[in-house]
């Protein structure tokens, strides 16, 4: 199956967090969109490796994915080395995406920044052809997405442009919620972490009403480049 977008997150949720809004609308306009997780956040705090696939497979759901798939990299421990470089590649080519979306390239996570240039790598490295991978017995053709971005996440980045999300953004709540485990739940009697927090929660909303405000939209995400932006004309821009 060819897809038009695959997000990678490191975590269950890293993708929903950072561009749930921009998947929903890019899937109102008839793309295909998928995500691959590297990992099963088993070292979180909260919930299970159990827990957040079922949490993952119910915010596919909301978003409107065509696929989600999961890696099974070691949470926390896992590296940009050639093993890994090998497996996302793997996924690149299945899919054949034309974009690219990763984690942020600098985070309070350790697993974020790590998570970002490991996918980075292998986009670039998928295109040679002389790099062999196999997927259920069967070689794979090289191929190379046309551009990769990076969402923002804990840390607030200047974005190098940002996606207006309005009218998608109870979309993403929605989609962000469906992690039970791992957010705001007065109920809870789980331990407090920094993401737990009714602030962190509603941080989610005022950074995309704030990066709205500065674009005179209602919503928006912001995204990072590794190269520079190319318009047709100027009235490419809103």
């Amino acid at each position: 199956m060819k897809l038009d977008i695959v997000a990678f997150g490191a975590h269950p949720d890293d993708v929903e967090l950072g561009c749930g809004g921009t998947l929903a609308k890019e899937i109102s306009f008839g793309k295909k969109v998928g995500v691959v997780d590297l990992t099963h956040g088993e070292l979180g705090t909260r919930g299970s490796a159990e827990i957040r696939d079922m949490e993952a497979k119910a915010s596919a759901k909301i978003i409107g994915l065509e696929v989600r798939e999961n890696l099974g990299f070691r949470d926390g421990f896992f590296v940009n080395d050639e093993k890994h470089q090998l497996e996302v590649i793997k996924m690149i080519r299945k899919y054949r995406p034309e974009i690219v979306l990763c984690n942020a390239i600098d985070d309070r996570h350790i697993d974020h920044g790590k998570g970002s240039k490991l996918v980075s790598d292998a986009c670039f490295l998928s295109g040679l052809r002389r790099i062999e991978s196999t997927l259920d017995g069967e070689n794979q053709e090289p191929w190379r997405p046309k551009l990769v971005y990076h969402y923002i996440q804990w840390k607030n980045i200047e974005p190098d442009f940002v996606v207006d999300v309005t009218g998608f953004i109870d979309i993403k709540m929605k989609a962000v919620m469906a992690y039970s485990s791992q957010f705001y739940d007065p109920k809870s009697n789980e331990p407090i972490t920094p993401i737990t927090s009714k602030n962190f929660l509603d941080s989610i909303l005022y950074r995309s009403q704030d990066l709205g405000r500065l674009i005179n939209v209602e919503n928006a995400e912001g995204f990072t480049v590794e190269r520079y932006l190319a318009v047709n004309s100027l009235g490419d821009l809103i």
